[in-house]
């Protein structure tokens, strides 16, 4: 996905181009643009980018939210990795030794 925001027809679903006065499939005309995620509602040019209100653009999940200027999300670190790996491996050693 390029990360573009598309758009669908709230009637038919069929995908719109930006800026369509009218669904080609179904011919319902547009008014306004509603976003999915949030149902924020407003002119096509306010969701340019996707929605202002909650960030949600197509081919991206809620969970993906936009990161706030200046801050960078930053990996896991070693020692949260090393747990998680650790306890995996004692999970799996006591279901091995339950099976024995």
């Amino acid at each position: 996905m390029d990360g573009k925001p598309r758009f669908f027809c709230d009637n038919c679903s069929a995908e719109v181009g930006y800026g369509s006065d009218s669904c080609p499939r179904c011919g319902r005309v547009f008014a306004s643009v509603r976003c999915p995620s949030c149902g924020l509602v407003g002119e096509d040019a306010l969701f340019s980018g996707g929605c202002p209100s909650c960030g949600y653009s197509a081919g991206r999940t809620k969970s993906a939210a936009p990161i706030p200027e200046g801050e960078t999300r930053r990996p896991l670190p070693f020692w949260a990795v090393f747990l998680a790996v650790g306890m995996l491996a004692f999970v799996l050693s006591i279901l091995l030794l339950a099976l024995t």
